[in-house]
């Protein structure tokens, strides 16, 4: 038996705020109606898994037991870094290491906490292993 992830869901208090934020971090689409529920996903949204948004009355009580790792398709992780503080995420720990590795954890608007770690193009090749024989 295999299943496909549909979607991630978020719960948040102010859902069409929290997915604007989330849709301009990875440049996907915003898709809702009269409902409070609010989708962020790439332009068709059966095109892979999906964010989901959804109004609840409590606030968050605890650090997330689950977490989004962004990389970079077009900046460097630290570009990155800048763009998503200047949308309204916050700072929350800062493991990037003097060699250019590691990684930053950040906060959404609602305190969700997400990591954008180095972008494919800023690791360095794996290294080849050759075996003879």
């Amino acid at each position: 038996m295999t299943v496909a992830i549909h979607t991630i869901t978020f719960d948040c208090a102010d859902a069409l705020t929290l997915a604007r934020f989330w849709a301009t971090l990875t440049d996907w689409h915003v898709f809702h109606d009269d409902d409070p529920e609010v989708l962020v996903a790439p332009y068709y949204p059966n095109d892979g898994v999906g964010l989901l948004f959804i109004p609840v009355p409590e606030g968050k009580t605890a650090k997330n037991r689950l977490h989004l790792d962004l990389a970079p398709t077009d900046v460097t992780r630290d570009e990155q870094v800048e763009i998503a503080l200047r949308l309204g995420a916050t700072l929350v720990a800062d493991h990037r290491r003097p060699d250019g590795g590691g990684w930053v954890v950040l906060a959404d608007p609602e305190g969700n906490e997400f990591c954008i770690v180095r972008s494919d193009a800023e690791r360095e090749p794996a290294p080849r292993t050759f075996r003879l024989g």
